[in-house]
């Protein structure tokens, strides 16, 4: 193992310096740090028609920001097409016009006519707006040729990933990064002509958060996706070791006249269901279910915004993927309600999907993880003298096996200027029946940014609950540089044995973390296929505070971005290791003994171009599993064809161990077809031998704003094997609206 990574480590050192930097014009490399622009937004005299034609006369009175450059595949140069964007703005809204255009219009990718659709793999056009101007957090909006509403908040710079890609993005209701199920109030319109593609867009300043005062200068920057060349360009220029989200070195809009004028709008939903439960030992008759609640939100000043909830809407519409599960810990589902998505990020403290201080999707979920019905509650959000407040309070209803219980979260954080921050939060459950049945979290978290490429971030944490004794407590310390050429990052946490967040989200406790990356980025020549190779090795380990080993990772690998977006990475090396202290059933009737079992495997991850009509990707792992062996597989097969989609989604696990062998199969099915971009047919079939059913969700959606309209679902849950036979059937009907008060 030492030769390896002596060996790894100097390929990655003595690359070619060359190939390390990023080419310019003229094959001269791109400086690391260039002046941002700056923009300006004018008043309309009369407010544009929003039809995605761009010819109402206002549009000639605007300024034009332009000037797009490269992010991919080459930093800095001009844009290969040119884009233009103009602003104006009256008394309600903001309009933004775009000018996509395009040489070879029959070549642009148009793509699903789906809300919140993944943008990376479209042409499409966005825009972010860092409205408080703090460098950390943004609204973002943004639109393909077939007119989709993609919308999304930004909190700690987006912690990773480019805008609208799907697969890096931070959807959990409590979490950082972009949330997209986030979904505001705005009208967008294209058109396309034998010189490109055009947007339109009404934003409402009642949609956006902001500070009192006018006029006001907002951060912002704005990205084009060309696919066929695989090509993203931005209006301030963006180093591309950074994802779009990276705000604090963004460009200027100056000029905006936002007014006083603040949001009151309810959301009420009707929901009417028919279901049928098959489970018991009598078989009961349709149940029909009628449910009303309603959303409100008030404006109380341009920053600060109260929501009120009554018997809160629990997404039914929704459905989660299943996944298949061959460790003793917890798996993480993401958020979906609605009314706990707005300014989510607030509430964020933790190690994503790890440990979570306060996880919105414990509120009204019983411990069989079954709803418990919400009686209504509150929620204040915005920035007050510089701070960033949330509190949040939810009073849960009773039901068979679960008490009433009532939920609350006071978080306060104070942005500090290079990406610094600090902040604390407390997040409490109490049983309003009885004082001794409580649930306590307390944290204090910070960042620390020094210069451009150097970040430390750390949270300390403690819970109290009623009858646990041991260390109730959780601390994390992870720092990162982050440079064109190498990145470096380490962490180490530790979590008590009796740390208890009831109302957030654990993966698993006792245990001391630690972890080391080192990455290296070679830039290939503008002549090459390949536009990117990323060797990298990185360890990771948990502990026991007696010091056995429990999981042990050491990974080599090397990454192969291509031009066209395809991508592969060598065959990974991984050396790994899992202790058990005492027996563990990974399948029924197979039972792992105690021990300690290291490990040999590789892996192979893959994509083909994404943006194609027809792609591929997934990973297959073969090697050392526990006592035995195991062969893995989780690969998609996306077929996009005009306005119809679907997805094949295929996870395997052949395992063979002395104690017996086992097959894990989880098949998922996808179809969808987009009538407009606000009406849609889409239907989820999947099929899991480790929870031995079938589940099938058929859901038509008309919507109208902000995500709001009316569903019909069907969900059918199929039992497999001995007991096969029906288990759930349910039909629901949703309506929902959004309505204006002002």
């Amino acid at each position: 193992m030492r030769q390896i990574a002596i060996a790894f480590l100097a390929g990655m050192a003595l690359a070619t310096p060359v190939l390390g930097q990023s080419v310019g014009p003229g094959g001269a490399a791109t400086p690391s740090a260039v002046t941002a622009p700056s923009g300006r937004a004018v008043r309309a005299a009369r407010a544009p028609v929003v039809d995605g034609r761009l010819d109402d006369p206002a549009w000639a009175d605007a300024p034009v920001l332009g000037g797009f450059v490269q992010h991919e595949p080459m930093e800095g140069r001009p844009a290969t097409e040119p884009t233009e964007v103009r602003f104006l703005f009256d008394g309600e809204a903001l309009y933004v016009g775009a000018w996509m255009y395009d040489s070879d219009p029959a070549g642009i990718v148009v793509g699903e006519a789906r809300r919140d659709v993944d943008l990376s793999n479209l042409d499409s056009f966005l825009l972010v707006f860092d409205t408080y101007r703090d460098g950390q957090n943004a609204f973002v909006f943004g639109t393909s040729p077939a007119g989709v509403e993609f919308d999304g908040q930004v909190t700690r710079e987006g912690e990773g990933g480019f805008g609208g890609n799907i697969n890096t993005r931070q959807t959990r209701g409590s979490g950082g990064g972009l949330n997209i199920n986030w979904d505001g109030d705005w009208t967008v319109r294209t058109s396309r002509d034998e010189r490109g593609w055009y947007a339109e867009f009404r934003i409402p300043f009642s949609t956006l958060r902001y500070a009192g005062g006018s006029p006001q200068t907002w951060g912002f920057n704005a990205s084009r996706t060309l696919r066929r060349r695989n090509e993203r360009s931005v209006w301030s220029p963006l180093p591309r070791e950074y994802s779009l989200y990276r705000i604090s070195v963004y460009g200027t809009l100056e000029g905006i006249e936002p007014p006083v004028r603040r949001v009151a709008a309810v959301t009420p939903f009707g929901l009417m269901s028919v279901a049928k439960d098959y489970t018991g030992d009598i078989i009961m008759p349709p149940s029909v279910d009628a449910s009303f609640g309603a959303d409100a939100k008030l404006g109380l000043t341009p920053s600060l915004t109260l929501d009120l909830t009554w018997n809160t809407d629990f997404a039914q519409v929704e459905v989660d993927d299943q996944q298949v599960n061959l460790t003793r810990f917890n798996l993480f589902f993401p958020e979906k309600r609605p009314f706990f998505l707005e300014n989510a990020g607030t509430f964020s403290v933790g190690t994503p999907e790890t440990v979570e201080l306060f996880f919105s999707r414990r509120v009204g979920i019983g411990p069989d993880r079954r709803e418990v019905p919400l009686l209504g509650g509150g929620r204040l959000t915005g920035k007050v003298a510089g701070m960033t407040l949330g509190f949040l309070d939810i009073q849960a209803d009773s039901r068979p096996g679960v008490a009433a219980n009532n939920f609350g979260v006071v978080r306060l954080a104070r942005d500090l200027p290079g990406r610094s921050r600090l902040g604390v939060i407390a997040v409490s459950r109490l049983n309003t029946d009885s004082t001794a049945d409580y649930n306590l979290t307390y944290g204090l978290d910070g960042r620390l940014g020094l210069g451009r490429f150097v970040l430390f971030d750390g949270y300390a944490a403690r819970t109290e609950t009623p009858g646990r004794t041991g260390p109730e407590h959780a601390l994390n310390l992870s720092g990162s540089y982050a440079g064109r050429t190498w990145f470096v990052g380490a962490a180490y946490r530790e979590v008590g044995r009796d740390f208890n967040p009831e109302v957030g989200f654990l993966s698993r406790g006792d245990s001391r973390f630690t972890s080391l990356r080192v990455l290296r980025y070679i830039r290939m020549p503008e002549s090459s296929v390949l536009k990117e190779l990323r060797p990298h090795i990185s360890y990771r380990e948990y502990f026991g505070f007696d010091g056995f080993s429990e999981t042990r990772l050491i990974h080599f690998d090397t990454h192969f971005d291509f031009r066209n977006g395809a991508f592969f990475q060598l065959p990974a090396f991984n050396l790994t290791r899992e202790g058990l202290r005492a027996p563990f059933e990974i399948s029924p009737g197979v039972v792992v003994p105690a021990g300690t079992y290291d490990n040999q495997e590789i892996g192979f991850t893959y994509n083909t171009n994404l943006g194609a009509p027809v792609s591929v990707q997934g990973r297959i792992d073969v090697g050392g599993f526990y006592s035995g062996r195991r062969v893995g597989t989780s690969s998609t097969l996306n077929v996009r064809q005009g306005k119809t989609v679907a997805a094949l989604r295929l996870t395997l696990d052949d395992v063979h161990l002395p104690q017996g062998d086992f097959t894990t199969t989880l098949v998922g099915l996808k179809l969808a077809y987009s009538f407009t971009p606000g009406m849609y047919l889409q239907s989820l079939v999947q099929y899991s031998n480790q929870a031995r059913t079938v589940q099938g969700n058929v859901r038509f959606g008309w919507l109208s704003r902000a995500g709001t309209g009316l569903f019909l679902v069907y969900n059918d849950i199929e039992r497999t094997g001995a007991n096969r036979g029906p288990e759930q059937r349910a039909f629901i009907v949703k309506f929902t609206r959004l309505l204006d008060l002002n």
